[in-house]
């Protein structure tokens, strides 16, 4: 007998650990494939809820939030890439054609987007999702431009001009704020943050082991 699970994927498009998170889920859910099953959600969150819409270069930005050293940050970036290799997701370097990711951009319309794809099922949310975590970190497009955020959603089978409407309008705004507000109020503060059946909480881009322990203990629980 399969166990059904509710997962709410609480993250920020702008976040690598939310990436690597993501991966080590999947790869988790893939371990317990035929006794658990999970269907997924993905939920707004605003790591820079106040940037501008040219963004800011991104050593600048890590160093000013967390007080820490450029060489530091780009060792944190050097650990998440290596991470990402390890769970097949490729985070572009700054030096490497394409450019990487030199600057931290708004993701509130590329959430709105998202909610938009929600609508249409599970399914197209998920390659929209994983297709923006790509142009950010792989291509080092930015998440900010609505040529950016049509064009994908286009090429992962949605309707592009749909997607352009829905840019240049307000849509979807109320709703996204809502549900980022909710998670805030729930004490979430740093992403991703992975939540189970509405009452059990995993933070963090954990390793595929601790997903699998938390999923299989969950789901004996009941």
């Amino acid at each position: 007998m399969t166990t059904s699970l509710k997962i709410d994927f609480v993250s920020d498009i702008s976040c690598p650990w939310c990436v690597v998170g993501l991966k080590a889920l999947d790869q988790a859910l893939a371990r317990v494939a035929g006794d658990i099953s999970a269907e997924l959600h993905f939920q707004p969150f605003e790591l820079n809820p106040n940037m501008a819409a040219e963004g800011q270069e991104i050593t600048e930005h890590i160093t000013q939030k967390y007080g820490i050293t450029p060489e530091q940050a780009q060792a944190n970036r050097e650990n998440i890439r290596q991470r990402g290799a390890q769970l097949g997701f490729k985070f572009s370097a700054a030096d490497e054609p394409g450019g990487g990711r030199h600057r931290i951009y708004n993701t509130f319309d590329a959430h709105r987007l998202l909610h938009w794809a929600e609508l249409q099922g599970a399914g197209p949310q998920r390659a929209l999702k994983e297709a923006l975590f790509a142009a950010y970190f792989t291509d080092g497009e930015s998440p900010a431009s609505h040529e950016v955020l049509a064009r994908v959603a286009g090429e992962v089978g949605l309707d592009a001009a749909g997607a352009r409407e829905v840019l240049a309008s307000n849509a979807y705004a109320d709703e996204v704020r809502e549900r980022a507000q909710f998670y805030l109020s729930q004490g979430i503060h740093s992403v991703p943050a992975v939540i189970i059946n509405d009452r059990h909480l995993i933070s963090g881009g954990q390793p595929v082991e601790v997903f699998e322990q938390a999923l299989r203990q969950i789901a004996a629980a009941g």
